[in-house]
């Protein structure tokens, strides 16, 4: 329970995911981690623990061996959200209303956004004194937006258009020429020298635990951030290994396709996997045969079995909150789980003393995807993918099971803390690194 408590903290801090990134290097930096730089060859030493980000909305953290390097043990999730994003000159005046023109980011419920307390956050990029451009952080943090539904006395049929449904309203006529000069307020920065932003509609509500024992959560952006804080957790209960690197990385944009340079599908992992590679005094060559002994878990939220629409499962694989880890599969490779991939994280969660239970959509509707299978077009490795079940994905109020959050950080610990052995017949082990 109280790694719940600390996740519904988590989110609450983390309206976008450059604060989910801000928050996490917080982590990183209390516990030790050195943050390196992409455009500085910084020396990376054995045993010692950094992390990296691009663009500020994703990081991957690592860990170094204390000796030669044979091999990564890799975890992935995401730092982004369905939201709306807020579109430049953002808005939209009336005689009586000042709304703010914004358009969906991702897949999201949206009818579900309407009739809650709306705010906005994200990056700024700001013009220094010296004429260079500064990333600055910012969130409203206040009630200040809402999507006001339509009563039902107006329109009894209603096919919803996000041109005009999903706009919300900032204030009445007098908050015109406003939002701009608010944005820069509660970033401490000139209106003037905002130059452009990066700004996310986001869910004011905070997150609670509900059911006759506890038994349930809800909260905004449970996809992906529960998976994202529990690896987190997971990565700074580790120590060094003499020749594996733990590996715990969170990029950017999953839920419009992963093609960014911070998205899984651009070479920020690649790119590290190397940097790590060649700081232990590899070469290219040593490179492949390192990824060939590595091992990467692709951690995005699944769907339980729903109360109301059980038949929306599949007949044999009906994942239930607080039941364990779910394993993702699916014949048409929108996840990346294999048989190799599946028993080697089934042996995980048994050494861990976690449940895990298996996922398959149902034959006649296709499923969504996620980062792993994106990811492997870039890094190619035995590849897991797996979450942690919840209802209501995509909705700005999640919901999902108390006791998951630390099945998975416990079951992330032991894979962090394991390596892979290959033999020539393809036998694979698993042994304590």
């Amino acid at each position: 329970m109280e790694i719940t408590k600390q996740l519904i903290r988590f989110i609450a801090d983390s309206p976008s995911p450059f604060h989910v990134c801000e928050n996490a290097a917080q982590l990183l930096l209390k516990a030790g981690c050195e943050e390196v730089s992409e455009t500085s060859p910084t020396p990376l030493a054995p045993g010692k623990s950094y992390f990296i980000r691009r663009n500020g909305s994703s990081l991957i953290a690592f860990r170094m061996p204390k000796d030669t390097l044979s091999g990564f043990m890799i975890c992935a999730s995401h730092s982004d959200s369905p939201s709306f994003k807020i579109k430049d000159s953002a808005e939209l005046t009336q005689p009586a209303y000042t709304r703010i023109n914004a358009e969906p980011y991702g897949g999201m419920i949206g009818t579900a956004w309407m009739d809650r307390p709306l705010s906005a956050a994200g990056k700024l990029l700001v013009r220094t004194e010296s004429g260079k451009m500064k990333p600055v952080l910012v969130n409203l943090d206040k009630n200040s937006l809402l999507m006001p539904n339509i009563a039902p006395h107006m329109t009894r049929v209603k096919e919803f258009n996000p041109a005009c449904d999903f706009v919300p309203l900032y204030g009445d006529g007098a908050a015109a020429n406003t939002f701009r000069a608010a944005i820069a307020e509660a970033a401490g920065v000139a209106e003037e020298d905002v130059l452009s932003a990066d700004l996310y509609l986001y869910n004011r509500e905070m997150g609670y635990v509900w059911g006759p024992h506890d038994e349930y959560f809800s909260s905004p952006r449970l996809d992906d951030l529960q998976c994202a804080y529990a690896s987190i957790t997971a990565f700074l209960a580790g120590a060094p290994s003499a020749h594996t690197a733990a590996v715990c990385a969170i990029l950017d944009n999953e839920e419009v396709g992963s093609t960014t340079k911070q998205g899984a599908a651009g070479l920020l992992l690649s790119d590290t996997l190397h940097r790590i590679v060649y700081a232990c005094g590899g070469s290219e060559a040593d490179y492949m045969t390192v990824i060939a002994r590595s091992m990467m878990i692709s951690a995005d939220n699944a769907h339980a079995v729903h109360p109301n629409h059980p038949e929306f499962a599949d007949p044999t694989h009906r994942p239930e909150m607080n039941r364990g880890i779910v394993i993702k599969h699916n014949a048409n490779q929108k996840y990346t789980t294999d048989a190799v991939s599946a028993a080697l994280f089934e042996e995980i969660c048994r050494r861990a003393n976690v449940p895990h239970q298996h996922y398959f959509n149902r034959s006649d509707m296709p499923g969504g995807s996620t980062l792993g299978n994106i990811s492997n077009t870039q890094v190619s490795l035995n590849t897991v993918d797996i979450g942690l079940p919840q209802l209501a994905m995509h909705s700005p109020l999640e919901t999902a099971g108390t006791h998951d959050t630390a099945y998975l950080a416990e079951a992330l610990k032991v894979f962090f803390a394991s390596a892979l052995t290959y033999e020539a017949d393809g036998t694979i082990g698993i042994v304590s690194a």
